[in-house]
């Protein structure tokens, strides 16, 4: 697939690397040689040097082949990246999809206006992030979660501690425990240090491995017990910083709960934002960096600390202040990738990162049309996705067992009508199911043979 990204910062640098490692033709433009430049001494790519917006540029990245155009400048630059996407397919490009900063161009009522523009899609990686934390406010056993057909499946991630009754079993013996309490769920996956395993019968589970299961819903609560999680009632919410990401965690939680507590160091935000915000969401001047601060604002009153500074450093101590003053749940935005499992080795509870919820969306566009969306969720570099199987593709012709996926794959649940269920290795597929199937990134091409 010949793909463009426009836009050689944070978040475009890293679809390029993702997107490169699937043996695809890339091409980045960006108007800074320095950028490009330190791209491509790390990743096999074709750099172009200019403004994305300009028709000469475009042909020179040569648009008019391209299956898909990418608009990923950063979130200032959001009328570029409208204007560069709409070139692209006025002259030729197949798909294109733009990054914005501007919540109105979401709405349903103008949504229209941009696809007759030719724009495939618009994503606000912020407002995807802050959506991302609400939903981890809600299940706080987890440190990440996924809903397939409105909650029937679930996909949720555990971090086994030490009361974990789970520690020392193996697959087989833990899904012989459970299976006498009548739960139906699959292990999906299991992320140990920097290693992501898909688990066999032998597979055993360890101190502070990350486990991914699959279940029906009414399973999940059963399954914590083996876990040795609870959810926690949110009712009080303190979040550190005054970020577009932390503004509409805090509009958004404001119709769920009472009290919620944001604490900003720039006195001209702390003033917008209180007037901004809703009555129940306080907004404090002052360094949340500071324990001693963090105590006379009552953090030990809290039941979370979110913090969503611009500073991946500053969010990670915070949290582990935060956790050791006494607050049950904490959540970092951590953008810098490999401080992702430093974040969560100090014991912050769960990580959001934009480069990471953005890759998932777009990505989705490389793959077949029958896949509905992809996620990367953390602590792994695996792939949740949902399929919708077409008639007679390869998927729907023998049993599980018997159908040679790939080893680092595993179907996990199945949705099909109003009825949802585990994957075994007898499920035969049906056309129009709805598959979900986690992989590991070097597979996911693989994977989508079998539902073409």
């Amino acid at each position: 697939m010949k793909i463009i990204i426009a836009g050689a910062g944070e978040v475009g640098s890293h679809l390029a690397k993702m997107l490169s490692n699937e043996a695809n033709d890339i091409t980045v433009i960006d108007s800074n040689q320095e950028r490009l430049d330190a791209l491509r001494s790390h990743t096999d790519v074709v750099t172009v040097e200019g403004n994305p917006s300009a028709i000469h540029v475009l042909h020179d990245a040569d648009v008019e082949h391209a299956d898909l155009f990418i608009a990923v400048s950063p979130s200032d630059s959001q009328d570029v990246n409208i204007v560069s996407a709409m070139l692209a397919k006025k002259m030729g490009c197949k798909k294109v999809t733009a990054r914005i900063n501007n919540e109105e161009y979401l709405a349903y009522e103008n949504k229209y206006i941009f696809t007759e523009m030719g724009i495939d899609l618009l994503f606000y990686p912020e407002k995807i992030a802050a959506g991302e934390i609400v939903e981890l406010l809600k299940r706080t056993a987890s440190t990440d979660s996924l809903d397939f057909a409105r909650g029937r499946l679930q996909v949720a991630v555990f971090k086994l501690e030490e009361e974990s009754p789970m520690i020392g079993m193996n697959m087989a013996e833990f899904s012989q425990v459970a299976a006498a309490d009548g739960l139906k769920f699959r292990v999906v996956a299991i992320s140990r240090g920097d290693t992501t395993i898909i688990p066999k019968f032998d597979t055993k589970f360890k101190y502070h491995d990350l486990v991914f299961i699959i279940s029906k819903r009414e399973g999940m609560d059963m399954l914590m017990k083996y876990l040795g999680k609870r959810n926690i009632e949110v009712d009080k919410v303190m979040i550190l910083g005054g970020s577009p990401i932390a503004e509409m965690v805090a509009k958004q939680l404001s119709k769920q709960i009472d009290s919620i507590k944001m604490i900003e160091m720039n006195k001209e935000k702390c003033l917008d934002l209180s007037e901004k915000l809703p009555s129940n969401v306080i907004v404090v001047n002052g360094d949340g960096r500071n324990s001693d601060m963090l105590l006379e604002e009552n953090i030990r009153d809290y039941d979370a600390f979110v913090a969503v500074t611009n500073n991946s450093e500053t969010n990670i101590l915070a949290c582990v202040a935060a956790k050791s003053l006494g607050v049950e749940r904490t959540i970092a935005e951590v953008e810098n990738i490999e401080y992702i499992k430093l974040a969560e080795s100090m014991g912050v509870d769960a990580v959001i990162n934009k480069k990471l919820i953005t890759a998932g969306r777009i990505f989705k566009f490389t793959l077949s049309s029958k896949v509905r969306f992809i996620k990367y969720m953390s602590g792994t570099n695996a792939e949740v996705l949902e399929y919708i199987v077409a008639p007679d593709t390869e998927i729907t012709r023998r049993p599980l067992k018997d159908m040679g996926f790939p080893a680092n794959a595993i179907i996990g649940g199945v949705i099909r009508g109003n009825e949802s269920f585990i994957a075994v290795g007898d499920t035969h597929i049906q056309a129009y199911d709805r598959v979900a199937v986690f992989a590991l990134p070097q597979t996911v091409k693989e994977v989508d043979k079998f539902f073409k």
